[in-house]
Parts: structure tokens; C-alpha cells; sequence
């Protein structure tokens, strides 16, 4: 598999990991973690070792899984697994064939940036696969896998029961749902929630103009925050991604 800024790195397609035992618990179990909470394999229904044998599996330093969210009109959100021996982390980023740079989410290690979707968008991701594309295409998977990424101080009073849904359809028993849709919703470990709203054409850093449609975030650690969400792309290729990205009307 290759990918642009990855060309020397050994990535192969993590579509199948979802299917492993333990793979929720050990994707997502981190997210759980507050000073008060210490989280368990257990609540994911997973034992350690269905959860060790996953999470190897996830940070795995000779093959580097990736998990491709194809969406609308040619956008695709693209998780990978950067697992340098000294530095792993998780990278989210969003790319487009006719882009000549990604455009950057979030990272998740040790020097975290975020968050980098905002509630609307990673619903409207999930809920909007492309089927001619290759990747994860159930929708509930897809949730769950953009989860990371959030920080949505306006979460919609259904956010927990969607959440919990997408637990229940990946395996998770119905009495421990609603319980762990809250955590996962409840503190994010590396960084607060955001204020999103539309971007204006007024310069929110330096002197760069930001395309109207795409959602801008307010947290000073975002990648969201004063920049573009895609660098060197035209106003209509940003004018299409605010479409994909449900965030601008599509008529």
C-alpha cells in the first residue's frame, strides 16, 4: 500500500483488524482514561489477551495498519498507524486524489494534536460511505474509528445512544452500551472539547484567508485552529469538501 508522505514506510490495510477479539478494547480503551477512571478490557468485553494480541497487532512496527473511510465525492479519511520504535502514534488526516498535499485532522502520541473532527462531521463521514472505493464502508466501524478524533463541546442529547448503538452492532453487550458510550464521550485524555463554527474569508492567523464552509476550531492545539483544513487546495476543491463534509449545502 502506498500513500503520499509514506512512501518508505511498511503500510499494509487494516480493513481486517476490526474483526479481531479485542480490537475495540484495545483501539479505544485509552479514550476511556480520566484521573479518576482507570478503564478495563472488560467493559469492551475482551479479555488481556484477545486485547494484547490486538493491540500487537495495532502497533505492529513492520506493517503499519491503515484504515481508509471513503466518503463523498472522492475524499477519503485516512488512520494511520505510524509505528516508529520510538515514536508511535496515530495520525488522522483527510485526502483527495486530486490534492497534492493531505489535509491534517489530528495526531495522537505523545505529542498530540487536536481534536480534529467536530460531532456533524464525523457522523456525516460515517453515514456517508463510498462504495465504489475501497475501505471500511459499515457505517457503525466507521463511527468508532473516527471517534478519536473528536472534541465537541455541543454534543446533540443523542450523541451517547448513536455511540452506543455502533458499540452494540461491533459486539459490545446491550447492559454495557449506554455505560461506555459515556466514556468515550465524557473526557477526551489530550485535549479538551472545541467550539466549531463556520470559517469567513477574514484572516484568522497571518495573512491566510480561509474558504467559507469549512467548520474552524477553537482549541489552540488543533490543526483546525487558524489554518486551512487542506493546504494549496483552489476555493472549489474546498467548496467540494465542505459539501462531503455535510457542512455546506449540496444545492
Amino acid at each position: 500500500m502506498l500513500i503520499d508522505g509514506y512512501e518508505n514506510d511498511p503500510l499494509v490495510a487494516g480493513e481486517a483488524l476490526p474483526a479481531l477479539p479485542g480490537f475495540w478494547a484495545a483501539y479505544l480503551l485509552w479514550t476511556c482514561e480520566t484521573e479518576e477512571n482507570e478503564p478495563d478490557p472488560l467493559w469492551f468485553g475482551a479479555d488481556e489477551a484477545d486485547t494484547d494480541a490486538a493491540y500487537e497487532a495495532l502497533t505492529d512496527e513492520e506493517r503499519w495498519p491503515v484504515f481508509r473511510i471513503p466518503f463523498a465525492d472522492g475524499q477519503s479519511v485516512v488512520i494511520v498507524g505510524r509505528n516508529f520504535p520510538d515514536d508511535p502514534g496515530t495520525e488522522y488526516f483527510v485526502s483527495h486524489p486530486e490534492w497534492d498535499r493531505h489535509g491534517y485532522l489530528a495526531t495522537v502520541d505523545g505529542h498530540q494534536a487536536g481534536p480534529g473532527l467536530a460531532w456533524r462531521e464525523l457522523t456525516h463521514i460515517a453515514g456517508t460511505p463510498d462504495p465504489h472505493a475501497s475501505g471500511v464502508q459499515a457505517p457503525h466501524v466507521r463511527l468508532l474509528l473516527l471517534l478519536p478524533a473528536l472534541g465537541d463541546r455541543n454534543l446533540p442529547s443523542d450523541a451517547a445512544a448513536l455511540i452506543g448503538d455502533a458499540l452494540i452492532q461491533v459486539g459490545i453487550a446491550e447492559d454495557s452500551a449506554p455505560v461506555l458510550a459515556d466514556a468515550l464521550l465524557r473526557d477526551h485524555p489530550l485535549w479538551e472539547p472545541a467550539e466549531w463554527a463556520l470559517a469567513s474569508f477574514s484572516p484568522l492567523s497571518g495573512t491566510q484567508q480561509h474558504f467559507p464552509g469549512i467548520l474552524h476550531c477553537d482549541e489552540p492545539g488543533s490543526p483546525r485552529c487558524g489554518a486551512r483544513l487542506a493546504q494549496g487546495i483552489t476555493q472549489e476543491q474546498s467548496d467540494r469538501l465542505a459539501r462531503a463534509l455535510g457542512t455546506w449545502p449540496t444545492t
